[in-house]
């Protein structure tokens, strides 16, 4: 397989049919091959050349299909929204010269002592963070709804965004209920496990995410999967030094439901969470933030106990337990 030749991914590339083209693996990803592909493009005179490079996952079978549509959705709906935020993806599809296998390419990243330095926006994670949760997101048909375009992966776990017009009910039916099956699928049923997830979505997400109960919340482009390790410092496409971000997994959501997955992994210090703060107030009710945060924390732990299995399914319940017991009937 020769990337630099196979025509799918050359017509993605926003380059003239005169570049050169090198590629070499990249770095590592647990559900894709990575690669950096450059390309050397003559100026008119040709005396001088310019060089570029971009980013290409590729991956085998329906799953990376899915993941990268995704993925490259996601990319762009959030540079639409904080352009310099992160890669923009230039295309994905199936490579013409290798059945089933399927690409993605998207603008590089430079990320940490390679990007060197170099004046950017000069804009925090926090602002550049709070910028993306502060604009409104696209309202497909002409009205407010709550999902994406596009199915994504969290990891490997593909989750259905289909468009709801209630939060509570998108995060109870598309996520938990959604991750639940998934769980089922990779690890057996659960009766216990069942129960309580259950038992959340018919009293915990109504009583802490009902319509008309928790105040302001409108869609916006959500990132996903934040956890520290989707987030860097670097140079996209040779530009300035920048906050990015990477790897999303997009959905117009509550901005809170953002923090579920940064708060589990950590990571993220105490003058960024002081000033996104300040930037972004905590929706209403201001005192149950923490157990909302619980919730869309839950996600996450059922998520990885769908991919990994292990301890993250009694870390689930702790938090099923311990939220039931003060919001359930």
């Amino acid at each position: 397989m020769d990337l630099t030749k196979d025509p799918s991914l050359l017509s993605s590339l926003p380059l003239p049919p005169d570049s050169v083209l090198s590629v070499r693996q990249h770095g590592g990803s647990s559900f894709s091959s990575t690669w950096r592909l450059t390309a050397s493009t003559p100026d008119g005179s040709g005396q001088t050349t310019t060089t570029r490079n971009f980013f290409v996952k590729t991956g085998v079978g329906p799953d990376a299909q899915v993941m990268f549509a995704g993925e490259h959705a996601s990319l762009n709906a959030i540079s639409d929204a904080v352009p310099d935020f992160c890669p923009r993806s230039h295309g994905h599809g199936e490579l013409a010269t290798a059945a089933g296998k399927f690409f993605l390419v998207t603008d590089f990243v430079e990320l940490g002592v390679a990007a060197g330095t170099g004046s950017g926006s000069g804009e925090s994670f926090a602002r550049k963070l709070a910028r993306l949760h502060g604009t409104p997101a696209p309202t497909p048909e002409g009205r407010v709804v709550y999902g994406f375009a596009v199915p994504t992966s969290c990891g490997s776990t593909v989750q259905d965004n289909g468009w709801r017009e209630s939060w509570a009910e998108f995060f109870a039916e598309n996520r938990l209920r959604g991750v639940l099956r998934a769980g089922e699928e990779r690890n057996g049923g659960d009766a216990g496990l069942r129960g309580a997830v259950e038992e959340v979505v018919r009293t915990v997400v109504p009583r802490l995410l009902g319509d008309g109960h928790l105040k302001g919340v409108r869609p916006v482009v959500v990132h996903g999967d934040l956890w520290s390790g989707n987030h860097g410092r670097g140079r996209i496409a040779g530009g300035g030094v920048e906050e990015v971000v990477f790897d999303p997994s997009a959905v117009y959501g509550h901005s809170e439901y953002e923090l579920g997955i940064m708060r589990m992994f950590g990571g993220y210090g105490a003058a960024f969470w002081e000033e996104y703060g300040e930037l972004v107030p905590k929706s209403e009710p201001v005192e149950e933030w923490e157990d909302r945060l619980k919730l869309y924390e839950l996600y996450h732990y059922l998520n990885h106990y769908a991919i990994f299995g292990g301890g993250y399914k009694s870390s689930a319940m702790s938090i099923m337990k311990s939220l039931i017991s003060k919001y359930g009937s």
